[in-house]
């Protein structure tokens, strides 16, 4: 299983061109990705840098017709002269998609700071080795306060998650249908923090039985940091650092096979990160 995931800046390459097409094709570039994981997908903002205001969700499902699009909105507005403005995150999954939640992260009143809603995209995909729940997310950039709420938020999500996938599940129909609730886990996305913030370290920790997640560099290369995936092309927030991660649940450690920063695009003002994942572990 190959999955990317990428910030794509609503498709602004350092060159400061929209352009959903290189977006695709440097990920095809990366790898023959199985999952695709976005974050900052636009649709009617044409107040956003070098856009025409387009539904990228829309252009992105185009891009690649075989793959099940599924749209993660944060941010819903009303347009300007109608229609909706939108925001948030996406997954393309070419691997069978099942069941499919949107969770609302945290919006505090956190006056200090310029803020916006965000959100956790999660779906169940069929792997070649089972059901995996593949989760993306942005956390808020500029309130740390806010951000802490949003981690805190995501941690009790996944626990509940694995509680329902422990229990025998009961039989229904209709919207009571069981369906699959797996246990393994991707989480991916970006969290806004560098790798030693403790706020980051925190989604590691167990709760009520729930073993932590594992961030999948970490488990791979615990001796070494882990690479730049913001501010290498424009250092207007920063030195080059890292905050795009990627965590697995422990069960799904034995499968990891690989993990690449790919830091040479200027698609975006963030680098896109592929995680393998090995049918037999």
């Amino acid at each position: 299983m190959k999955l990317i995931t990428w910030n794509i800046q609503w498709g602004l390459g350092m060159d400061g061109c929209v352009d959903l097409a290189r977006i695709v094709g440097e990920a095809q570039r990366l790898a023959d990705f199985d999952v695709l994981c976005l974050q900052e997908v636009a649709d009617g903002f044409t107040d956003l840098e070098a856009s025409t205001g387009e539904n990228q969700f829309a252009q992105l499902a185009e891009l690649l017709p075989d793959y099940t699009p599924v749209d993660g909105i944060a941010v819903d507005l009303p347009g300007r002269g109608g229609g909706r403005r939108r925001f948030g995150n996406m997954i393309l999954s070419r691997l069978p998609v099942g069941r499919i939640l949107r969770h609302a992260l945290p919006w505090g009143d956190d006056a200090t700071q310029r803020n916006m809603p965000r959100s956790l995209l999660e779906i169940e995909v069929q792997a070649g080795f089972g059901p995996v729940r593949v989760m993306t997310t942005h956390l808020d950039y500029f309130s740390a306060e806010l951000r802490a709420a949003q981690v805190a938020a995501i941690r009790e999500i996944y626990r509940l998650a694995v509680g329902r996938s422990r229990r025998p599940p009961k039989p229904g129909s209709g919207p009571y249908a069981p369906g699959s609730i797996p246990t393994s886990t991707i989480l991916v996305g970006d969290f806004n923090m560098p790798p030693d913030n403790p706020l980051k370290d925190s989604l590691s920790l167990p709760a009520d039985g729930v073993a932590g997640l594992v961030d999948a560099w970490l488990a791979l290369y615990p001796n070494t940091p882990h690479p730049p995936s913001f501010c290498i092309a424009d250092q207007r927030y920063g030195d080059p650092h890292c905050c795009d991660f990627v965590w697995l649940s422990d069960d799904l450690v034995p499968r990891l096979r690989g993990l690449t920063y790919q830091i040479e695009t200027r698609a975006s003002d963030h680098q896109p990160v592929l995680v393998e994942l090995a049918t037999a572990p």
